[in-house]
């Protein structure tokens, strides 16, 4: 009778743990969690255009989409939202976009060739 009791609380640590390594998402939601990046970054680059879709990091955990990175301005960045809330199986966003201001610097005045003034012999 000792025996079983010997190999029951061994065998109970080991579920516990393999219990405990389990990741918070399933094969399948990791994959539908992949699908909508990937319409996400396709619809981006229709609806917002190819330049700014490589500063914008896109990042999905059970449908909620985190937008993270610089953007032009407050418009882009409520665009770059609203598309990524209109593709199938997103359930929320969380839009860390920051509109980075850019400093235009002041123009520099033209540099205008002198003609020599000509002279007669």
């Amino acid at each position: 009778m000792r025996q079983p009791q010997r190999l029951f609380l061994p065998l109970l640590l080991v579920l516990f743990a393999f219990a405990a390594c389990r990741p918070s998402q399933t094969v399948g939601r990791q994959t539908d969690d992949a699908a909508i990046k990937a319409q996400i970054k396709a619809k981006l680059a229709t609806d917002v255009g190819a330049a700014t879709l490589t500063a914008v990091e896109v990042n999905v955990t059970n449908g909620v989409v985190t937008l993270a990175g610089p953007v032009a301005s407050e418009d882009e960045k409520q665009r770059i939202g609203a598309s990524a809330a209109g593709v199938e199986g997103v359930a929320s966003v969380t839009n860390n976009l920051q509109v980075s201001v850019v400093e235009v610097p002041p123009p520099q005045p033209a540099d205008v060739p002198t003609i020599p003034p000509v002279t007669t012999p």
